[in-house]
């Protein structure tokens, strides 16, 4: 195969200087870049680990019950971003607002996962896993959903990334996945398909793995590493108007943006962020939550800023283990809840809506006498994205045993 150095820097979006070869490997993304163009979809999940207050992310102003239940930390009907007169935005996450009125955010509300623990740890498994009160369920769905896929990036190292030091459970399987703490120093973790752990660098990932995949491409990908660093990632420049914050969310979305517009290949990613378990002083418009709600918006909103043209063919999902009390604690905080808030975003997204059904705050309405109800399985709001965005119909096996059925997905998807 062969491909212009002009094809590969368009594509690349690296700015590399005093290169005598293009290594095959990075031309291959380029050129699968080049061909597939819009074809290139991409889907971004983002955990929020910790169980995020849905009910002060987004918040239902327009409903009496919500102030009577949290008296010390609602947030007042004078400083919500008004959505739709009945729904708004906690003020932190003035970020979102241009999003939602460009039609690029969705939300959906009263959503999550259907299993009734109050476990972190056994709920973060079951939404990594995709199958609720399951536990013998060895690999995650996002690795799942590349199954049927083609692979633009002809066995892309990059394919299937994860911001951090180590691979996730949502990631783990039998498609080759890799974790990226900072490309800065090009440390990866994670565990190739027959569950042996990945080396520490790319070199002796390359020298250590047994997977035949991966030896197919291994020196392929170091010469990438070689190519990253020749374009000096530390003095990578966002696009105009990316303002990431500093701290790990910020870093982690402004490298996989990186990644993304040097078209190595890359199709599902994930990253997340902590610090979402209030039982004490959560606050209102000020404090615990409005401190990494205003972190949490800014940098999705700086990466969707720094993605330019590539924002058509990217989606973003954001999801929490479950929500919190609809009533605040004695402590001016929320306990262990039920249901959540999900947001959507993306090129091909219907937004400026917010979607599911609302079942409503009083005490009648409420899971188990305290609790946000579900209305909206999580899994219906990824297999939209995994369906209609990347275009894998086997949601089967994506999420097996889950009647997911066509009909009725919420089509926030254009």
């Amino acid at each position: 195969m062969s491909i212009t150095r002009r094809v590969f820097l368009r594509n690349s979006g690296l700015a590399v200087v005093g290169t005598a070869a293009i290594p095959a490997f990075l031309t291959r993304a380029a050129y699968a870049a080049e061909s597939l163009g819009s074809n290139n979809k991409r889907l971004v999940v983002i955990f929020q680990r910790g169980a995020a207050d849905g009910l002060n992310i987004v918040v239902p102003h327009g409903e009496q019950a919500y102030y009577a239940m949290r008296p010390t930390i609602n947030i007042p009907r004078n400083a919500v971003i008004d959505l739709d007169g009945f729904f708004g935005l906690h003020p932190s996450m003035q970020a979102f607002e241009p999003l939602w009125k460009q039609g690029h955010l969705a939300i959906v509300h009263a959503a999550g996962s259907p299993d009734p623990t109050r476990s972190h740890f056994d709920a973060q498994d079951f939404m990594e896993s995709g199958t609720p009160g399951v536990k013998a369920t060895d690999d995650g769905w996002l690795n799942r959903a590349l199954r049927s896929l083609p692979d633009p990036g002809a066995k892309s190292a990059f394919r299937a990334i994860a911001l951090g030091p180590s691979l996730p459970r949502i990631l783990s399987g039998a498609q080759p996945a890799v974790a990226v703490n900072n490309i800065n120093d090009f440390g990866v973790g994670g565990r190739n398909p027959y569950g042996a752990p990945l080396a520490n660098t790319f070199e002796a990932m390359y020298d250590q793995s047994v997977d035949s995949v991966l030896h197919g491409t291994g020196q392929e990908t170091f010469d990438a590493v070689k190519m990253l660093k020749s374009a000096d990632p530390a003095k990578y420049k966002p696009a105009a108007g990316a303002d990431y914050p500093k701290g790990h969310f910020g870093d982690s979305l402004r490298q996989l943006a990186q990644l993304i517009k040097a078209n190595l290949g890359v199709q599902v990613a994930f990253a997340d962020i902590g610090g979402w378990d209030h039982h004490v002083n959560e606050g209102g418009t000020q404090g615990q939550i409005a401190n990494v709600l205003r972190d949490f918006s800014q940098s999705i909103a700086a990466f969707w800023t720094d993605l330019g043209d590539l924002r058509e063919d990217t989606v973003v999902v954001t999801m929490s283990e479950f929500g919190r009390t609809a009533r605040e604690n004695g402590n001016r905080g929320t306990d262990h809840g039920h249901a959540n808030v999900m947001f959507v975003m993306g090129g091909p997204v219907r937004g400026g809506k917010v979607y599911g059904r609302w079942p409503g705050l009083d005490q009648s309405q409420l899971y188990e006498g305290r609790d946000l109800a579900l209305t909206t399985d999580f899994r219906q709001v990824i297999g939209e994205a995994v369906y209609q965005h990347l275009g894998n119909k086997s949601l089967n096996q994506v999420f097996p045993g889950f009647d997911n059925q066509r009909g009725k997905f919420l089509n926030y998807l254009g």
